[in-house]
C-alpha cells in the first residue's frame, strides 16, 4: 500500500511544575526553600530516513506527542526532562502548517526533508517551572509559591511526499516502464499485461561504476491525467524533482493506440500539469521493437525523430538496446545539475508577545484581564497566599495593567477577573 499525503497532529511535551517545599530534617527545623525545578518537555523532531519510502505508517497513527517534563521535588531535585518524539519520514517529504482557524488559507511550507538524517525541529518542549528556592531574597525568606511549567499547544501539519529520483519513467500504461525498471535495477515491481498494474511510484537504484542513480516509475499517465482522470493526477507530482525524463512508448501498439499519438498525449498532459515539466530533458524510447510491425516501426521512428530528435529503440523482452539506453541515461544525468531542495525551515509555533495583555469591561461591569503576559505571570503565583498575591499585584503595576484598567473605569470595589479568579479590587 502507498500513501503520499496525510494530515497528523503533533504536540511537544509540557514543562513540569516547580515545587514548593522547605528543608526539614533532624538537624534543621526551619530550613530555607528547597523546592526543585520542573523538567523541560520533550521536543517534536522530524528526521529523514531511507528505511521508509512512503507515508503509510501514518495511516492509522495520526497523533504524536512528546513526553511531559517531570515535576520538581524537595531538596532542590530537578524534575526529569521529557523524551523527544522523533518521527521518521521518507526522503522527499514536505511538511506544511495547516491554519485550522483559516480554512481558506493555503498550507504554509515549513520544511523539505531531502537527506538521510536531516532533522527538522518542529516543536520545542515547554520550559519547566522554577521551584520556590529561586524566589528567596533577604526580605522574603519563605516564598510559598513556585512556577508551573509551560503548557504546550497541539498543532496540525500536512505531510506530502514527492519522490526524490534522478530519472522519471513516463508513458502510457503497458509501455514497459516497470519491466525496464526491473531489468536495470533491483526493484521488483508488479508486472502484468493489463493497464494500471502499477498503482504507485516504484523506485529502483541503478548502480554503475561512477555511482548510482535513482529511477522512479510514474504510473497512471493517460489522456486527462492532469485533470484527475485515472491515477495520473495523484502521481504527476512525483516527477517534479526528477532531473531527466525517460519517455517510453509501446511501438507494438498492443492496446490499439497509435505510438506517435501516445507521445503527444503524454507530453500534453505533462505541460498541462506544470510548464516546468516541459523544460526537463527527455529521452524518447521506442519499446517492444521485437513485437512491432517493421514497416510501422520505421514510420513511427521517422515521425518521432522529426518531433523529438534522437530516439532509442529497445526490447525489454529480448534486452536489445537496453545497455545502450542505460549508458545514455547515465551520461545525460551526469551533465545535469542536481535538483536543489527548498532550504525552508520555518517556525511552526505561533510567535507570542509575552508582554501583551488586554483589558475589558463586560455589560455586568466586571473587568477582565487576559493575554500572554497574564498566562505567563499566573504560572508563578498563588493568589490565595498573601505574599504571592502581593508579588502579583506589583507585577500588574509595573506592566501597566492597573493603569489600563483605571483608564477604562476601574474603581475601588469593582469586580476583576484574572485567569479564572474573581476578586474585589482594592488599592
Amino acid at each position: 500500500m502507498f500513501l503520499d499525503k496525510v494530515q497528523i497532529s503533533i504536540k511537544a511535551g509540557s514543562g513540569g511544575n516547580g515545587h514548593t517545599s522547605f528543608l526539614r530534617d533532624r538537624q534543621t527545623m526551619h530550613g530555607g526553600a528547597d523546592g526543585g525545578d520542573g523538567g523541560k518537555g520533550g521536543n517534536v523532531v522530524f528526521v529523514g530516513s531511507t528505511r521508509v519510502d512512503n507515508l503509510i505508517e501514518f495511516r492509522y497513527t495520526k497523533k504524536f506527542v512528546a513526553t511531559d517534563g517531570g515535576n520538581g521535588e524537595p531538596r532542590n531535585r530537578h524534575g526529569k526532562d521529557g523524551t523527544d518524539c522523533v518521527i521518521p519520514v521518507p526522503l522527499g517529504t514536505r511538511i506544511y502548517k495547516i491554519h485550522a482557524e483559516e480554512a481558506e488559507k493555503e498550507p504554509e511550507l515549513l520544511a523539505d526533508i531531502t537527506k538521510e538524517g536531516q532533522e527538522y525541529l518542529a516543536l520545542h518542549g515547554g520550559s519547566g517551572g522554577r521551584g520556590n528556592w529561586h524566589f528567596m531574597t533577604s526580605r522574603r525568606q519563605t516564598p510559598n509559591f513556585s512556577h508551573d511549567g509551560v503548557k504546550t499547544t497541539e498543532y496540525n501539519v500536512l505531510l506530502e511526499l514527492e519522490s526524490i529520483a534522478d530519472v522519471g519513467l513516463v508513458g502510457f500504461p503497458n509501455a514497459g516502464k516497470s519491466t525496464f525498471l526491473s531489468i536495470v535495477t533491483r526493484a521488483n515491481p508488479k508486472i502484468a499485461s493489463y493497464p494500471f498494474t502499477t498503482l504507485y511510484p516504484n523506485i529502483g537504484v541503478l548502480n554503475y561504476s561512477g555511482g548510482n542513480l535513482i529511477l522512479a516509475d510514474i504510473p497512471g499517465l493517460i489522456e486527462g491525467a492532469s485533470e484527475g482522470k485515472g491515477l495520473g493526477l495523484d502521481f504527476l507530482k512525483h516527477i517534479n524533482r526528477t532531473r531527466l525524463l525517460v519517455h517510453m512508448i509501446d511501438v507494438a501498439e498492443t492496446d490499439g493506440r497509435k505510438a506517435d499519438e501516445d507521445y503527444r498525449v503524454i507530453n500534453n498532459e505533462l505541460a498541462k500539469y506544470s510548464a516546468d515539466l516541459t523544460k526537463k530533458p527527455q529521452i524518447v524510447v521506442l519499446n517492444k521493437i521485437d513485437a512491432a510491425n517493421p514497416e510501422r516501426l520505421k514510420e513511427i521512428e521517422k515521425v518521432l525523430k522529426t518531433e523529438a530528435g534522437k530516439v532509442y529503440k529497445i526490447s525489454c523482452a529480448t534486452r536489445e538496446g537496453v545497455d545502450e539506453l542505460v549508458k545514455q541515461i547515465i551520461f545525460s544525468v551526469s551533465k545535469l545539475p542536481k535538483t536543489q531542495a527548498s532550504e525552508t525551515f520555518a517556525e511552526l509555533e505561533d510567535h507570542i508577545d509575552k508582554n501583551a495583555f488586554n483589558v475589558s469591561c463586560d455589560e455586568e461591569g466586571i473587568f477582565h484581564v487576559t493575554g500572554p503576559m497574564i498566562d505567563n505571570l499566573i504560572r508563578g503565583v498563588v493568589l490565595s497566599d498573601t505574599e504571592s498575591a502581593s508579588y502579583f499585584h506589583r507585577r500588574l503595576q509595573k506592566s501597566g495593567v492597573i493603569k489600563e484598567l483605571r483608564n477604562i473605569g476601574l474603581e475601588n470595589g469593582a469586580t476583576v477577573e484574572i485567569a479564572g479568579t474573581t476578586f474585589e479590587w482594592q488599592d
